[in-house]
């Protein structure tokens, strides 16, 4: 048999394979950690923690903490018939709880661009009260939702659509600029009436 020698630091690690294994490992765990703190940077720091809460009467109440770790919004999960008596009449019929990305904007040219002339892609001419929503088009103009937070729980239409609005995501209507921002982004459940 003939002897092999080995010259260098690597030499020593390189030749057994679970020494191998193990410094390929730390290298990969160690290349998915900086591509994790270069997401957290890139997002200015700012994470969303989802948290929800059983009271003792068995509700459900849920929120979101911003980067402070204050809540932002809280309330009921989906529609509360027990606090919103006309929601009975208002929810009869089939719903369906989906998790959705809700922002929210406003009809000036800051939201809208070129399509700020208070017309919706629908056609609706956009008046003072109103409250609708833009929605992926696999949802048909008309379709009825329930968003948390919104409208005092009462359902509102899908009216609109948007460049950014796709999938599970949808854009709330606020009359000022001022109030889509303070918004934000919440991700809730959202109850859609089947049809």
């Amino acid at each position: 048999m003939r002897k092999v020698t080995v010259k260098g630091f690597g030499g020593v690690f390189l030749k057994n394979r679970t020494s191998l294994a193990i410094i390929l490992l730390a290298a990969i765990t160690f290349i998915l950690s900086c591509i994790n703190v270069i997401g957290y940077a890139a997002t200015g720091g700012q994470t969303t923690i989802l948290i929800s809460n059983v009271s003792e009467t068995g509700t459900v109440s849920e929120g979101v903490l911003n980067r402070s770790g204050r809540e932002v919004e809280s309330g009921r999960h989906g529609p509360s018939t027990a606090d919103n008596p006309a929601a009975d009449s208002e929810l009869s019929g089939e719903w369906q709880s989906v998790q959705m990305r809700v922002t929210a904007y406003c009809p000036c040219p800051k939201c809208c661009g070129r399509y700020s002339d208070g017309e919706t892609a629908c056609g609706h001419k956009i008046l003072p009260g109103d409250a609708l929503v833009a929605a992926d088009k696999k949802y048909p103009f008309g379709t009825e939702m329930v968003i948390s937070g919104y409208n005092g729980g009462e359902p509102v239409k899908v009216l609109d659509r948007g460049g950014a609005i796709y999938e599970n995501r949808l854009d709330v209507l606020f009359l000022s600029h001022e109030e889509a921002l303070e918004w934000g982004v919440k991700y809730i459940d959202v109850k859609i009436r089947r049809e």
